[in-house]
């Protein structure tokens, strides 16, 4: 069996990125008036590949924040749209780091398809590790940055 630290030397060494990825159905809740997916809906998908990269290891939100004590809010967010997803169509939303800063860390998503290579969206938002009583800026623990380092990619924002 091989260790976390060999997984990581063998994700950097192939220069690939190692993501994490939930299939989920566009619902009719998910849709507009125009019958395709509504762009802010593409937040939630997001969201929930988010949740799910970090309880996977071993972090799930209901306990990381009072762990370390801090939050974790967005501080920026982008989006790009490529292609129109409708209702019923499953969808694969893949989450990686795009980077690790000192206070702030990139996640990234891409969605496509199931059964389809073409991208319909990406993007990226950046989370601040914020002191829970001052809001102030804190380094990102280094637990959690050991933890999502495998899904670290190769390119930065």
């Amino acid at each position: 069996m091989r260790s976390a630290i060999q997984l990581m030397q063998h994700w950097s060494k192939e220069h690939m990125t190692k993501r994490f990825s939930i299939e989920e159905h566009v619902r009719w809740s998910d849709t507009d008036r125009a019958g395709i997916i509504y762009y802010g809906q593409f937040l939630r998908f997001f969201e929930i590949a988010e949740t799910e990269l970090f309880r996977s290891v071993g972090l799930p939100y209901s306990e990381v924040f009072d762990r370390y004590d801090i939050w974790l809010p967005r501080v920026q967010i982008h989006f790009d749209f490529r292609k129109p997803l409708v209702l019923d169509d499953l969808i694969i939303v893949s989450a990686f780091v795009g980077r690790f800063g000192t206070k702030s860390f990139t996640l990234r998503f891409e969605v496509t398809k199931k059964g389809e290579a073409d991208l319909v969206a990406d993007g990226h938002v950046v989370l601040a590790c914020v002191n829970r009583s001052t809001f102030k800026s804190v380094p990102v623990p280094a637990e959690i940055v050991a933890a999502l380092k495998p899904y670290l990619g190769s390119s930065s924002l």
